[in-house]
């Protein structure tokens, strides 16, 4: 047997004016790119919608492959019939065997104005049908079950099961940014949210091997992998900053140590951003939540970049980063235990309200442009696809080594 899946794109995605083609068909393409393996064969599409038919057994798998996949604001498993009343009523009929509920809605879209009934009148009709097979009563807001009818030209749908996908645009239509990726909790929920945004993320890691084991390295390879369930294609690049470390603390004041690594980060995150076409920098920072993430340390921090800085959860506090975290599916790779470069070596006390002429003169009895060549040289880059693939490594010879721009020492 097989299955007929309807989805439907976020209605965001309708508001785009005269771009609204190029980014409905990303979306499409997406869409169907999140079924591929699945046998999935497209029956029909409308500008907002397509209809897919899919063996039966395949439906659980696409069915969480579509939870995730960015710009679709819902989908359902549908039941097709010939748009008249009566056969309607028999597919209705046929789902209302296998289920049970106290109240419920018929809510009816009628895209074909040559059918002889209002959607009200739809509406009404099924809804007296319904009743009088269940004895349910019709209730209008938060019933426990509603049945959507889409009534199509020469066809009629009616949803039998429905699930909300994440919304938000298509990757790629917003452009190219490059996100740090620590080991912690929020940074891979900030390269979400601007996947969600339609941006194409490139993740980057700084890990602190060989200094220290390589746990850091294989945790950042787990995140990227389960990101790329979101964007399908996605680039990690794993940068050794262990030497970057050791000069830092052979000439910086010990307070300042953490602010000096997250700026020689951006430094080096802005190289490969040119690289990679990007036309941003992004971190997983909350404002206030450590020291670190201080407005002055932030600003110091900033002006090591010339590329706009994103911070998608400046105004997120743990809890709700955690949850989202968790509802991604990156949580519980994020609490494994790993050694972080921006921990090694933290002092007890470390500054809260850096000054950027200290950062400055520090900088400036480091040979800058040589220690982000070394950092670019040593790099790993990996990049995933999804779904159905294993990690690509690309070799280390085709990763150009690029000028990093302006530096502020």
């Amino acid at each position: 047997m097989e299955t007929l899946v309807l989805v439907n794109l976020f209605h965001e995605l309708a508001l785009k004016g005269e771009n609204r083609p190029f980014f409905l068909r990303k979306a499409k393409a997406h869409v169907r790119e999140a079924l591929k393996g699945t046998a999935a064969r497209l029956e029909a599409e409308w500008p907002m919608a397509l209809l897919f038919r899919l063996p039966q057994e395949a439906w659980p798998e696409a069915k969480e492959r579509l939870k995730d996949t960015l710009g679709v604001e819902g989908f359902a498993r549908v039941l097709r019939t010939p748009p008249d009343l009566k056969a309607l009523e028999a597919a209705l009929e046929e789902t209302l065997a296998r289920e049970r509920f106290g109240s419920f809605r018929i809510t009816a879209k009628r895209s074909d104005k040559a059918f002889p009934l209002t959607s009200p009148e739809i509406e009404r009709l099924l809804g007296a049908f319904v009743k009088e097979k269940t004895g349910a009563k019709v209730q209008l807001k938060g019933p426990e079950r509603e049945f959507v009818v889409r009534i199509l030209p020469q066809a009629a749908l009616l949803e039998v099961e429905r699930h909300p996908g994440p919304g938000g645009l298509p990757p790629g239509v917003s452009g190219k940014v490059v996100a740090l990726l620590s080991g912690g909790i929020d940074s891979p929920v900030a390269a979400y949210r601007l996947m969600r945004r339609g941006a194409e993320v490139v993740l980057v890691h700084f890990h602190p091997f060989p200094l220290l084991s390589g746990q850091s390295r294989e945790k950042a390879k787990a995140i990227a992998e389960r990101l790329a369930r979101f964007q399908h294609r996605i680039t990690l690049h794993l940068v050794p900053f262990s030497e970057v470390q050791r000069q830092i603390i052979l000439e910086a004041p010990k307070a300042y140590r953490v602010v000096l690594y997250r700026r020689y980060m951006l430094r080096i995150a802005e190289a490969i951003a040119k690289e990679e076409g990007a036309l941003a920098l992004a971190t997983g920072d909350s404002l206030g939540q450590v020291a670190s993430q201080t407005l002055e340390n932030l600003h110091v921090v900033n002006q090591a970049a010339t590329l706009p800085v994103f911070r998608p959860l400046i105004g997120f506090d743990k809890v709700e980063i955690k949850a989202e975290a968790e509802r991604i599916g990156t949580y519980a790779i994020s609490i494994l235990p790993d050694e972080e470069c921006c921990t090694l070596f933290a002092p007890k006390h470390p500054v809260t309200r850096a000054q950027l002429s200290v950062a400055l003169e520090t900088e400036s009895r480091l040979d800058t442009e040589r220690l982000i060549a070394l950092a670019l040289e040593g790099r790993e880059v990996v990049r995933y696809t999804w779904p159905g693939q294993k990690p690509l490594p690309r070799p280390q010879e085709e990763v150009p080594i690029m000028g990093h721009g302006p530096l502020d020492g």
